[in-house]
């Protein structure tokens, strides 16, 4: 099975909800994202599953390619929303996070070469809080995401961001390994 670089999947979530459950870990432990070379401005993490025994922070926002035991982290006990959209989907997760770019924040055009469909692993996107103003450009064009949409992105390909909004965009990040309960997901909730 062969994917487009960009898939928005049938499965919506309650951004209402969505950001209930954001508002109760505002005041959380966010930390700065840790490949610094690729960022301009603000751009933090909050790990809700990480690996597992992890206690420092960065570690346990850090997507480790050669990790096979996940967990969830405190932070997520009282997110119910987010529990139960994380349990909707019938695969294996692994590191799952809030991603923040504040307002002016540039994430540099890179690649992510491990994650694509074809290497073995997904990465899903649910916008929490975004604007119309917030640039997604993947492969030189620009990835329009709404509001409590769900979609898959080939990040193996060039992508950046830029948040010209006057807010912070966030999203949670799910990441997962291709099994076959994933393709059939994707191929059944393809739009």
């Amino acid at each position: 099975m062969t994917l487009p670089d960009r898939l928005r999947l049938q499965t919506e979530f309650s951004p209402q909800q969505l950001l209930a459950d954001l508002e109760k870990l505002e005041g959380s432990g966010w930390i700065s994202h840790f490949v610094t070379q690729n960022y301009e401005g603000d751009w933090e993490v909050l790990p809700l599953r990480g690996p597992r025994g992890a206690e420092h922070p960065v570690m346990m926002a850090y997507s480790d390619p050669t990790c096979d035991s996940f967990a969830d982290t405190p932070l997520l006990k009282d997110c119910v929303y987010f529990r139960q959209v994380l349990g909707s989907f019938p695969f294996e997760l692994h590191a799952v996070r809030l991603m923040a770019l504040s307002p002016g924040s540039r994430i540099k055009e890179h690649r992510d070469h491990d994650l694509s469909f074809e290497d073995g692993a997904i990465r899903l996107h649910i916008p929490i809080r975004t604007s119309a103003k917030v640039e997604f450009i993947l492969n030189g064009s620009r990835v329009n995401m709404d509001e409590g949409e769900c979609w898959y992105l080939r990040l193996s390909d060039p992508h950046s961001v830029y948040n010209g909004s006057r807010r912070w965009r966030i999203h949670m990040v799910i990441d997962a390994p291709v099994t076959p309960s994933v393709s059939e997901y994707l191929s059944e909730h393809t739009t």
